[in-house]
């Protein structure tokens, strides 16, 4: 699930976005001022910002051109939301590293489908689309997984690790890796936590004869295979 911060000082435009958001899949946090907006993105990346132009304690083109100049966040997806509708503001906007510049009043169908077209644009895989690897499928809209007719119950955290190697299948991830990208790369636990739930995966997986699709590579991680063992009858 593609996490969105909405960094909105006015709560029922904040608010209206955020219900928007949720409809359609997406997970949501809030930032009513600069600081909680600094505060949130340095505990963890969202997938794309929607920022507003005018904050409380410092603008959100300042806040663009700060998230620019840092290679942590330079390619951070931002979308800019601005009552300021002249030409030279979205030109402003636009050179301040905004990916696009939205005016209100505005039609949420456009602000969708706009975070629809930077997301595609800056991070393919971070879009909510359901994913086939093999007769495996995940749909991240319904938060299900199944093989054919069989369903496969995961906790939020081996949904989300699932995900990722779905989405970057074949590919060999160390255990930092995956910290960084499936628990965030401010958060600070251990790399066994991976082993551990690691191992609940392959139990849940087990069931529908999917576990041995996340394989070890001994000393360098783990890798999702499209290899498959038959459903049992």
């Amino acid at each position: 699930m593609s996490q969105v911060l909405v960094v909105e000082d006015e709560s029922a435009i904040a608010e209206l976005m955020s219900i928007n958001l949720r409809h359609a899949g997406y997970e949501v946090v809030i930032a009513t001022t600069a600081d909680e907006a600094l505060l949130q993105v340095d505990r963890v990346l969202p997938d794309l910002i929607v920022l507003d132009w005018m904050l409380p304690g410092q603008s959100g083109l300042s806040l663009a051109k700060r998230w620019r100049s840092q290679a942590r966040t330079r390619d951070l997806p931002i979308i800019m939301l601005t009552a300021r509708a002249e030409e030279s503001d979205k030109i402003s906007g636009l050179d301040a590293g905004a990916d696009d510049y939205l005016t209100k009043p505005f039609s949420t169908h456009e602000l969708m489908a706009r975070i629809r077209a930077v997301l595609r644009r800056k991070a393919p895989e971070a879009l909510d689309a359901a994913v086939e690897v093999g007769a495996l499928r995940l749909d991240p809209a319904t938060r299900r997984v199944s093989r054919e007719s069989q369903e496969v119950r995961l906790g939020p955290t081996e949904f989300r690790l699932l995900h990722f190697f779905m989405t970057h299948p074949e590919r060999v991830h160390s255990r930092s890796q995956l910290l960084d990208r499936v628990w965030g790369d401010h958060v600070f636990i251990e790399e066994r936590t991976v082993d551990v739930h690691v191992k609940r995966l392959r139990e849940a997986l087990s069931p529908v004869n999917c576990a041995n699709m996340i394989e070890t590579v001994r000393g360098a991680g783990y890798r999702l295979t499209q290899q498959l063992q038959p459903v049992s009858a």
